[in-house]
């Protein structure tokens, strides 16, 4: 298996310790993260894509899918 093959397998499986896949869990964590800068207040989601983006490479559309997806709501 290529190296290529397992990021793209590692992208696409969730864990089975819960469920999460890889992008989710960075997206989870740098919302805790960024979040925790911010002294709990709301993050918004134009931060969260910058910081994301230094992690993997999504588009803004597949940002807010996942935000969807782990039930990530804004204000509005």
């Amino acid at each position: 298996m290529k190296e290529d093959d397992l990021d793209t397998l590692l992208e696409t499986v969730p864990d089975v310790r819960d469920g999460l896949t890889r992008t989710e869990r960075i997206i989870l964590y740098v919302l805790n993260e960024t979040q925790r800068e911010l002294n709990g207040r709301n993050v918004p989601t134009v931060m969260l894509y910058g910081r994301v983006l230094e992690y993997v490479n999504i588009s803004e559309q597949e940002l807010q899918v996942y935000l969807d997806r782990l039930g990530v709501k804004g204000d509005g």
